[in-house]
């Protein structure tokens, strides 16, 4: 066992501090668009591109150690976009789920989804079951992938929850606190994220991992995803690993 983490270490930067790794990193990946309109591709060629960077990207995250990886990968405003987009987006989903076995190798990864069912078909929420039930129980890296997620509607489905076992006699007003809060979101079973990073120039959250990211560190790049490697995620680790986090105190 210490031989192989030896040789995992060796891949990835000499640079990486493997003691003070992030546990968590949130990954917007973001540019695909406009990578293929540089090149004069339609944007769904820019999506098949970023697929197969986070296939990459994800194995390079478990090498070098990452413990949670969570991609975003649908938003629910991604809905709003042209149908024959969607349309696209949907359709690589669900290639992307059905080639799990290929993508993961022999990887230890799990896969989760994090996010609202509601107007994804049934076969995409069944083929997600699949491939959650199938990575269950590998340990070295969990991939969460944020599919129709927005993070004020996970806010809002948590407080639900919460006010639905209130009225139920289930709970009191007193009880509620944001570690019950936090019990109630998608991502109540793994820590917060440590360190977000976006590639592609921008430099907002756009409702991503709201509630979760109250102190996350952000990381931000011009380069679009399809054209994110490897270099830039120890890059931006050994970044992370400069800065002092203090959470609130001095």
């Amino acid at each position: 066992m210490f031989g192989l983490l030896k040789k995992k270490k060796q891949l990835a930067s000499s640079a990486i501090d493997y003691n003070n790794l992030p546990e968590h990193i949130g990954i917007i990946m973001d540019g695909n668009g406009r990578w293929a309109k540089k090149r004069g591709l339609p944007r769904s060629a820019g999506h098949s591109m970023g697929a197969r960077v986070l296939e990459q990207i994800t194995r390079a995250a478990g090498n070098i150690g990452i413990k949670y990886l969570t991609v975003y990968a649908f938003s629910t405003e991604n809905w709003s976009r042209p149908d024959d987009e969607v349309k696209a987006l949907m359709k690589l989903i669900g290639e992307y789920l059905d080639d799990y076995r290929r993508i993961i190798g022999d990887e230890d990864m799990r896969v989760r989804f994090i996010g609202s069912k509601n107007g994804l078909t049934d076969d995409i929420i069944r083929k997600m079951h699949v491939v959650e039930e199938a990575t269950k129980d590998n340990k070295s890296i969990t991939l969460n992938i944020a599919l129709n997620y927005g993070g004020r509607d996970e806010i809002v489905n948590a407080v639900r929850s919460v006010a639905q076992k209130v009225s139920d006699g289930e709970l009191n007003v007193s009880d509620i606190s944001e570690k019950l809060l936090s019990e109630h979101m998608y991502t109540h079973y793994m820590p917060d994220p440590d360190f977000i990073i976006r590639p592609s120039g921008e430099q907002r959250l756009s409702n991503f991992l709201l509630w979760q990211s109250a102190y996350s560190e952000f990381w931000y790049s011009n380069i679009n995803w399809p054209d994110f490697t490897r270099a830039d995620l120890e890059r931006a680790i050994v970044d992370y690993q400069s800065r002092n986090r203090r959470f609130g105190g001095v």
